[in-house]
């Protein structure tokens, strides 16, 4: 129930929530504790979440576990080269009584698994990202609102890229996180190999609800921001820039496209909930750089010079931060 007397008290309320979701997602989950953190800032703070990794790295029952900690309404899309807009979005029926009838798609739910979002063509791909975007969808001229909060984590296998449609870098600046799922360690296999085939299941319990998720929503937003941090943010982005007042100098070198305002904004809110969650009650540099990787890592676009040398995006990234 949502009762505190001040912010202090929520965003306190906040971090113990936080402590209670890592504890209860452990049971299931074995490992991945930077991409459980990152997927949970993205929610708490209202984003969205594009995730990539190769087949077997339980994506699915990651979100499938966070739906149910979170008790929401969860859904999987599989998208395939053939599914078309209506297939997501709902269609129109004629019913026995001869009017048409709106019948809902897999969007109408709180949290959408967007399974390999590269495999559908670009019609599709446009279909969730305005519903990302608007939280609605349109059908037959009629707007419909999606029930809040609405979550969408989609999935890009990074190999077997033929009979693919990649996001556009446009598109792509829809996700607030693009998340590196990576193979468990030596240990974690061991604990993962040991749980999944002794015959026992492990469940969940529910530790929040939607009313009180929109509620820690509305907070983040309301949690002040030092001008210093936020201009710190704003600067960071420029920096990513090729061709302007701001640029760093690999950033002419090696780069052919920079992050939007919406980096700069992603950065600031996802600083507030890295700190909420840590039990600080307003961020400082040290939150924007906790959360720069996932958020610039799909916003900036290397060049020729870049590939030739062998740089990565992220170690363009983290000689920005230096």
């Amino acid at each position: 129930m949502i009762n505190f007397k001040d912010d202090v008290e929520a965003v306190d309320a906040l971090s113990k929530v936080y402590e209670n979701f890592t504890n209860e997602i452990g049971k299931v989950i074995y490992g991945q504790k930077d991409v459980i953190k990152e997927v949970l800032i993205t929610i708490f703070s209202g984003g969205h979440t594009l995730l990539v990794g190769v087949p077997g790295l339980a994506k699915t029952m990651l979100v499938t576990t966070i739906a149910e900690i979170l008790g929401l309404n969860y859904k999987r899309i599989q998208f395939t080269p053939d599914l078309m807009p209506s297939d997501i979005v709902g269609t129109e029926i004629l019913d026995e009584n001869r009017k048409f009838k709106f019948i809902k798609g897999p969007l109408f739910a709180n949290i959408i698994l967007a399974d390999e979002i590269n495999r559908t063509p670009p019609k599709t791909q446009a279909a969730l990202l305005e519903a990302m975007q608007e939280k609605s969808v349109t059908a037959s001229g009629i707007t419909y609102k999606l029930e809040k909060p609405f979550y969408v984590l989609a999935t890009q296998n990074p190999i077997e890229q033929e009979g693919t449609y990649p996001l556009p870098e446009a598109q792509l600046d829809r996700f607030m996180f693009n998340i590196y799922l990576d193979y468990p360690s030596f240990e974690e296999e061991v604990a993962i190999v040991k749980n999944t085939t002794s015959g026992t299941t492990n469940k969940v319990s529910e530790i929040i609800s939607a009313e009180e998720i929109i509620y820690f929503q509305n907070l983040i937003r309301r949690i002040p921001i030092n001008d210093n941090v936020l201009k710190y943010a704003v600067d960071l982005a420029s920096k990513t820039r090729p061709k302007t007042k701001n640029a760093h100098p690999w950033t002419d070198k090696y780069l052919s496209w920079g992050a939007g305002p919406r980096a700069s904004q992603n950065l600031v809110i996802a600083a507030k909930t890295h700190a909420a969650i840590n039990g600080k009650y307003s961020p400082d540099i040290e939150d924007i750089k906790a959360v720069a990787m996932p958020i610039l890592r799909h916003r900036i676009v290397k060049n020729y010079r870049a590939e030739a040398e062998s740089l990565s995006v992220e170690m363009i990234i983290q000689e920005l931060l230096k």
